[in-house]
C-alpha cells in the first residue's frame, strides 16, 4: 500500500515539477541548501552520443526529479540516482526508490521525459537520444554531490531498459567527462534489462562494479548480448556481476503479468558497437561487418516491433535482495 502511495505522490509532483520551474524561472544549480522532494534542474539534450563526449553545443532542458532520503539517518547517506525506461516515471521508479529509502540511502528519480514534451518512447525511440538519459543521470550525480545530507562518494545509479542502458554506459570514461569534469564518479551501476546489441565501448572505465539483472526470455533487450558485453567488460577489468532470471522477460520486477506489445519498437536483431574513443560506429549484416554511412542504415533497418513485457515472480522477489547485498558491498568498500 505505501508504494501506491508513493508513487502517487511522485506523479503527481514530478509531472508538474519541470514546467512549474520553467514558468517560475527556479531550477537548482546546487542542493547546498538541504532541500529534498520536488527539485527542476537543467540538462543538455545531446543529439547523439558523440556530442556528449566531445563537449558539441547542445540545447539544454529543464527536468525535475523527486529525491527521498531515510525517515533516520543519521550523517551523510548514500544516495541512489533511479533513471526510468520508454514508458516514463511509473509505480516502478517508485517502488525502488522506498526501497532505498529502507536501506537507509537516499533516492532521486529522475524523469527525462516530461520536461522535454515526451510522453513515452515505447514505439519512437528517436524522440530522445539515449544520450539525453546518460546526461541527465550525470547531470543528476553531479547535483547530489552538492547536498550536506549524502555521501557525495557513495552515489549508485540505476535504471531499468533504457534507463539501465544509461545506468550501464555511464560506466565509460568518455561518457563520465561528457558531464563531469572532476574526479566525481558514480560509486557503482545497477542496470536493470538494458539494451547491449549495439553496446558502447571504450578502452576507459570509471572503475565502478557493475551489477546486470537480465531476464532469460526477455524479447525486448535480449540477456545474451548483455552476458557477452559483460565479458568484453571484464576483459578491461571490470567487475561485473550478472544475474539472469531463466524464465523472466522484459520488466520482470513488474506487477503486471507479461503481455505481448505489437508496437513497441526492439533492437533484438540488431548487431554491432559504437566506439565512443573514435566514434566509430559497425554493425553485423549477413555475416559481414559494415561501418560509417552503411552501419548507420543497418542499425536503422534492423529495428523491429512486437514484444513481450511484464513481471515474474522469481525476478520481483530476488531482484531487490541481489541489489541490497549488491550495494552493501559497493558502498563498503569505499573509504
Amino acid at each position: 500500500m505505501r508504494f501506491r502511495l508513493f508513487a502517487a505522490l511522485l506523479l503527481a509532483v514530478v509531472a508538474n515539477g519541470a514546467e512549474d520551474a520553467r514558468a517560475q524561472g527556479t531550477t537548482a544549480a546546487s542542493l547546498a541548501d538541504g532541500r529534498s522532494g520536488k527539485i527542476a534542474f537543467e540538462s543538455p539534450t545531446p543529439k547523439s552520443i558523440r556530442d556528449l563526449v566531445t563537449h558539441a553545443a547542445m540545447t539544454r532542458a529543464v527536468i525535475s526529479g523527486f529525491l527521498s532520503f531515510p525517515e533516520k539517518a543519521a550523517g551523510p547517506v548514500p544516495a541512489m540516482v533511479i533513471l526510468h525506461g520508454s514508458g516514463g516515471i511509473s509505480g516502478r521508479e517508485s517502488m525502488w526508490a522506498q526501497r532505498m529509502n529502507d536501506l537507509g540511502y537516499a533516492a532521486f528519480i529522475v524523469d527525462s521525459f516530461a520536461g522535454r514534451g515526451i510522453k513515452d518512447t515505447m514505439t519512437d525511440q528517436s524522440q530522445l537520444s539515449m544520450a539525453g538519459d546518460m546526461a541527465d543521470g550525470l547531470v543528476a550525480l553531479r547535483l547530489l554531490a552538492t547536498h550536506p545530507r549524502v555521501d557525495r562518494k557513495r552515489i549508485a545509479v540505476m535504471g531499468f531498459s533504457r534507463g539501465g542502458i544509461a545506468a550501464l554506459y555511464t560506466a565509460l570514461e568518455p561518457i563520465r567527462r561528457g558531464i563531469i569534469e572532476d574526479d566525481l564518479r558514480f560509486a557503482a551501476h545497477v542496470p536493470l534489462y538494458p539494451g547491449c546489441n549495439v553496446p558502447y565501448v571504450s578502452a576507459h572505465l570509471d572503475g565502478a562494479p557493475i551489477l546486470m539483472l537480465l531476464g532469460g526470455k526477455d524479447d525486448y533487450t535480449p540477456a545474451a548480448p548483455c552476458v557477452a558485453y559483460a565479458d568484453t567488460l571484464r576483459a578491461k577489468g571490470a567487475r561485473v556481476s550478472v544475474v539472469v532470471y531463466p524464465e523472466a522477460r522484459h520488466g520482470f520486477d513488474g506487477l503486471t503479468s507479461p503481455r505481448y506489445f505489437p508496437a513497441f519498437t526492439t533492437g533484438r536483431d540488431c548487431q554491432g558497437a559504437v566506439d565512443v574513443d573514435t566514434g566509430a560506429v559497425t554493425a553485423t549484416a549477413k555475416g559481414a561487418t559494415l561501418s560509417g554511412e552503411a552501419a548507420l542504415a543497418e542499425l536503422r533497418q534492423c529495428v523491429t516491433r512486437g514484444v513481450y513485457t511484464g513481471g515474474d515472480m522469481e525476478g520481483r522477489e530476488k531482484s531487490p535482495l541481489a541489489v541490497a547485498e549488491f550495494l552493501k558491498t559497493a558502498f563498503a568498500e569505499i573509504r
